[in-house]
């Protein structure tokens, strides 16, 4: 049976048996009572790290991100974000449903980015007509963006608008540390401006599961009672918590072999007509389909054991992570040059 190689998200990637091991020496309480000691420490150091007073321990990116929000808002409240953001397209919209704010979505430029201008020009003056303006999200690295760090001079921008006119920041800072290592900035001066921040352990850090939001300590513990009220409180979480303490320390820097990889990977794709791959910045390749439809690309690199995603019309998304080596890469490039059909140049 072929070898599957799986590029469809970075979310694929399984624990180690380095980091299987410390979970399951890890030492635990009940997190809901605030006595897990690991899940206590893996707080601790996001916190530190993301330079916030507090952070609190989620299940995913999704329920961090939508404490974001609960947070940072009241019901009736207007949220601005970008129209290509997570938030904005793959959250279920719990923003409107649980959240009960209005979404205004801005474009994104193709850096991940928000135009400045637009961003004044979206916010309210005051009226009984009209929404209150309360939470600018900014996104880095930056999904649908094609894994774009967005440079912390933006981020800084964007944040000082939404603060000039009372508005509050929160980052969704899934892959944040593909930024850092991308950029060679500090997570924590990324968010620095942000009032809030999330980032994923179950991504490109390689942990199975779980997310943090980090901010303010009266707001973090704002949240820990959202967490609560949405089901996110996990009892003898310490298990898993420990899995994102060996991620933090042992996962970070090796991103940038998942960018070279990505690179490779787009590079090899580009010497085929049927093919125009991104040039990517960090793990995420977006490949517009030139040639022949999404669907039949799709079900042709699955019957080679490569696994990609659809991304929109006639374009799909394949994501380096820990589990895949250059020479998966290779391999990969080597089975796709079979179904093109054609000699690499």
């Amino acid at each position: 049976m072929t070898h599957v190689i799986d590029l469809r998200s970075d979310t694929v990637s399984k624990p180690s048996e380095e980091m299987r091991k410390v979970m399951a020496g890890a030492e635990v309480g009940d997190d809901v009572f605030g006595d897990d000691p690991t899940v206590n420490r893996l707080e601790a150091m996001a916190a530190e790290r993301l330079g916030k007073e507090a952070a609190v321990y989620v299940p995913s990116g999704t329920m961090a991100n939508l404490l974001g929000l609960l947070v940072n808002t009241r019901p009736g409240d207007e949220v601005l974000l970008g129209d290509q953001s997570h938030i904005f397209n793959y959250e279920g919209a719990g923003s409107a449903r649980i959240a009960n704010v209005q979404a205004h979505a801005l474009r994104n430029r193709e850096d991940g980015t928000l135009d400045p201008a637009e961003v004044r020009a979206a916010i309210r003056d005051p009226n009984i007509h009209t929404p209150k303006d309360a939470l600018l999200c900014i996104e880095t690295t930056h999904n649908r963006c094609g894994g774009a760090a967005l440079p912390v001079e933006a981020i800084d921008e964007l944040a000082g608008i939404a603060h000039d006119s009372g508005l509050r920041v929160h980052l969704d800072g899934a892959r944040i540390f593909n930024a850092e290592v991308a950029l060679g900035v500090p997570a924590a001066r990324l968010a620095r401006e942000a009032d809030t921040v999330s980032f994923c352990l179950s991504k490109g850090l390689g942990a199975p599961v779980g997310s943090l939001l980090c901010g303010e300590r009266d707001v973090v513990a704002a949240a820990r009672r959202f967490r609560k009220m949405l089901g996110g409180g996990m009892r003898q979480a310490g298990v898993l918590a420990a899995a994102g303490i060996y991620a933090l320390e042992q996962n970070v820097a090796r991103l940038s072999e998942d960018h070279t990889n990505a690179k490779r990977l787009a590079d090899g794709l580009r010497r085929y007509p049927a093919f125009a791959p991104n040039d990517p910045q960090t793990n995420i390749v977006i490949v517009d389909i030139v040639e022949g439809t999404l669907e039949g690309w799709l079900a042709a690199f699955q019957q080679a054991g490569v696994l990609a995603v659809g991304f929109g019309p006639q374009r799909m998304r394949m994501v380096t992570h820990i589990n895949i080596t250059s020479a998966g890469i290779d391999e990969a490039l080597d089975r796709i040059e079979r179904l093109v059909g054609v000699t690499a140049a």
